[in-house]
């Protein structure tokens, strides 16, 4: 694909997942447009199968809006192929599995956290629901915005257990979530991105979630200023990061990471790698509940096929990696409990 040929990115900023894509696309330096979902912009260009936000629309080979996609990590991928410059991923194997590690771990987990907290804590719920109906019909009339406010939070609210969030595991997501913000900020102190001094789009999918975590919604944006003030200025900083000069030695010295690296993998490997191993079991087996433990605390909800598939595309990562590089990813994952995810791959 030329690199003068713009794409489209069809979403809404209340997305995190748009955050995610708009703000990678921004530090690569791209040529797109992003186009707001439910314009007339949007409704001119091809739609996606699934409803999902946000989709991205690239030209073809003859320069037509043609080629559709949505799910921002294969987006991602997409965009890694076919525009070489400034690429999101490490040029080198290990570094960009964890780099993927990391992506997922922000893509399946924090966005528990943001979910749970949005729809299960009533000041979150109210300013999410007050705002949302807007974001795609920003004409609408007062009474059916409210209208359209309290139908989207009754729909959310009833998704919530099919994210993760209930009575049972609502405090260990809380728990999650603080622990999460100590060992990103005492990892923030060595560089000023989770693999470096370059953002990979590990960096994004957290910092797609945390738009609404530190920003947006009250309770888990409290939590962010009583133990990192530092995540709401880098959470800001990480919109637009185009002005960024990087190259490949930016990446973290594999050999020797700081231990503040393996406090971060260890926060995943104490709470997202124990989920994701009984959501694939649980989804294998075609069970009607995953029942696991998670720190230490008893964990039920509804499997996630989709979740189960995350897995499975790591795994086939993990093994497209040469022996040595699998050496590598190994003993850095030894002793965080990540381990345990490629154990079966």
């Amino acid at each position: 694909m030329p690199e003068d040929r713009e794409f489209r990115i069809v979403g809404v900023g209340a997305s995190p997942y748009t955050r995610k894509l708009r703000a990678a696309a921004r530090f690569r330096r791209l040529p797109f447009r992003f186009v707001v979902a439910g314009s007339k912009e949007a409704n001119a260009l091809p739609q996606r199968s699934l409803p999902l936000f946000p989709y991205f629309v690239a030209p073809d080979a003859n320069g037509a809006l043609t080629q559709v996609q949505a799910d921002s990590t294969p987006i991602l991928t997409f965009l890694e192929a076919e525009y070489p410059q400034r690429r999101l991923r490490p040029a080198d194997g290990a570094l960009r599995f964890l780099d993927l590690l990391i992506e997922d771990y922000g893509d399946e987990w924090l966005s528990k956290c943001m979910f749970h907290y949005r729809w299960s804590h009533t000041p979150d719920t109210e300013r999410a629901s007050a705002y949302l109906p807007y974001t795609t019909a920003m004409q609408v009339a007062p009474d059916l915005g409210a209208q359209a406010a309290a139908a989207f939070a009754a729909r959310q609210i009833s998704r919530i257990g099919v994210v993760g969030s209930n009575a049972m595991t609502g405090p260990v997501i809380e728990a999650s979530w603080r622990r999460f913000l100590e060992v990103f900020d005492a990892h923030i102190q060595n560089q000023p991105f989770l693999l470096g001094r370059r953002p990979g789009s590990g960096d994004f999918a957290c910092y797609g979630q945390m738009t609404m975590l530190v920003i947006t919604d009250p309770t888990p944006s409290a939590v962010a200023f009583e133990v990192s003030p530092r995540a709401y200025a880098w959470t800001e900083q990480c919109e637009d990061l185009s002005g960024l000069d990087v190259s490949e030695d930016d990446w973290i010295d594999l050999e020797d990471p700081p231990e503040t690296f393996r406090a971060l993998l260890t926060e995943m490997g104490r709470v997202y790698a124990p989920f994701m191993l009984a959501n694939a079991d649980a989804v294998a087996r075609g069970a009607e509940q995953v029942i696991c433990e998670i720190d230490g605390q008893p964990w039920r909800q509804a499997p996630f096929v989709y979740q189960a598939k995350c897995l499975r595309w790591l795994r086939e990562a993990y093994s497209a990696l040469t022996p040595a590089d699998q050496g590598r990813v190994d003993a850095v994952l030894a002793g965080t409990g990540c381990a345990a995810l490629f154990e079966r791959a």
